[in-house]
């Protein structure tokens, strides 16, 4: 046989296992109670994943599993979507300087560390989809952006896209006594009101110039990245993300986005009880965050722990955040657990943990229920998603097994203190830096 032929057929085995590797996983989970969200609870459930998104949930009486399936026994376990975190700050992220108290040009997609140990702690706390931002030092301290915690090694693998394929985020906003200082930041309530109403007149009009020049070069104004930033807030590409824990400052965000319209988040919202009718009436979303110990800010002093509830009763939407550092990522099943303990519903306290948030950040098309379509994001539970003494025991991300407490690397993560978070030097031999030492 000629040598060209022999060569061939050698690599015809070859190809055939190539294609056989990339055809897609198809996994069934089976055993667990599911809890899609979305709908009612489902016992000895089925959960069936392919190519990173699920195709069936259902009764185990009645979901087929697909003939070549993995199946992977989890009886006793409960099975909820992976969580949404509307307000991180892991990743080392930073936005604007002290130069200006409005930023909304800096982007935290400069700055974040993807190999920061919070992306680790998170996916130990069946987080799978974080909303990462600045801090809440400035009025607008920049754009923050959505992320899904996939597998990746750089930011922009795992960034989320808009449909023009820009990175997904929002604008990281804030008032109240953290945005005020010596000049050139205000030094009251009001002028912080004052210059952020100034800065959204000089978007406008500049938005007035950007369509009136139609895309004529010669008519177009000056590139501004601040304006810019700006005007996709006005035409909500790009959400506010708020900072803001008083009353009355929570009233001043209300009063601003009924002024200019763009769309809004309450984050925090310390006082939510208090105002949560107006709240309601706006059809504003919040995003609580519940601690045990709120010292630390003096704004923080009349936290309620019934908030959640009194929101629920209003009729708002609501979601629940780490604020990592502020609740250790790791503990964030019991931010939900607490406002059940005020009492909020299970049902509403469980939506505010997924599904609530991911429409709050654009991406509820594919996280924050287990429906078929969406993207294979869950997180294996122990028990009770309320439970203090629930672990979680796995947490998968597009198909893809992310964090599993059996692996002793993991359990350390899950447990352990600031040391078991540091690079293994197996993970550096890993990513190419040599011989582990």
């Amino acid at each position: 046989m000629p040598t060209s032929c022999r060569r061939a057929v050698a690599l015809v085995p070859v190809a055939l296992a190539l294609a056989l590797s990339a055809q897609a996983e198809t996994i069934a989970f089976t055993g667990a109670t599911l809890m899609p969200v979305s709908d009612e609870a489902i016992e000895n459930g089925v959960l069936v994943i392919e190519d990173g998104a699920i195709v069936a949930v259902g009764p185990a009486d009645s979901t087929r599993i697909p003939r070549g399936a993995t199946t992977i026994d989890v009886s006793g376990s409960v099975i909820i979507p992976g969580i949404v975190d509307t307000h991180s700050h892991i990743g080392e992220v930073a936005g604007g300087d002290s130069s200006d108290p409005i930023q909304p040009e800096a982007r935290v997609l400069d700055s974040i560390n993807i190999r920061d140990a919070g992306f680790k702690r998170a996916l130990a706390g069946g987080i799978t989809s974080v909303n990462l931002m600045a801090g809440s030092g400035h009025l607008m301290s920049g754009q923050t952006l959505y992320v899904k915690l996939r597998d990746g090694n750089s930011i922009e693998e795992i960034a989320y896209r808009r449909e023009d394929g820009e990175v997904a985020g929002g604008l990281k906003m804030a008032n109240g006594t953290n945005s005020q200082d010596e000049p050139p930041f205000p030094g009251t309530r009001a002028k912080s009101a004052a210059l952020v109403r100034q800065k959204y007149i000089a978007a406008q009009e500049y938005k007035a110039k950007l369509e009136a020049a139609d895309g004529d070069p010669d008519e177009m104004p000056d590139r501004d990245l601040a304006l810019e930033t700006l005007v996709e807030v006005l035409d909500g590409t790009r959400t506010v993300h708020h900072h803001t824990h008083r009353h009355d400052d929570v009233l001043t965000v209300l009063r601003l986005q009924k002024e200019f319209g763009y769309r809004v988040v309450l984050h925090h919202v310390s006082e939510a009880a208090k105002v949560a009718d107006e709240i309601a009436v706006a059809e504003v979303p919040v995003s609580l965050i519940i601690v045990d110990s709120p010292g630390g800010k003096i704004e923080a002093m009349h936290l309620e722990p019934y908030n959640a509830k009194a929101l629920e009763d209003a009729g708002a939407r609501v979601a629940f955040h780490t604020d990592d550092y502020i609740t250790d990522s790791r503990l964030f099943l019991r931010m939900a657990a607490l406002g059940v303990r005020a009492g909020m519903s299970r049902d509403v306290a469980l939506r505010a943990l997924p599904l609530e948030p991911s429409k709050m950040l654009d991406i509820d098309d594919r996280a924050g229920s287990l429906e078929k379509g969406k993207d294979a994001d869950f997180i294996v539970l122990a028990g009770d998603p309320f439970s203090v003494y629930t672990q979680v025991r796995q947490t998968w991300v597009e198909g893809k097994k992310r964090f599993d407490l059996a692996d002793p690397d993991d359990a350390a993560i899950a447990t352990g203190g600031f040391g078991a978070l540091t690079p293994s030097n197996s993970e550096l031999e890993f990513h190419g830096y040599g011989e582990a030492r």
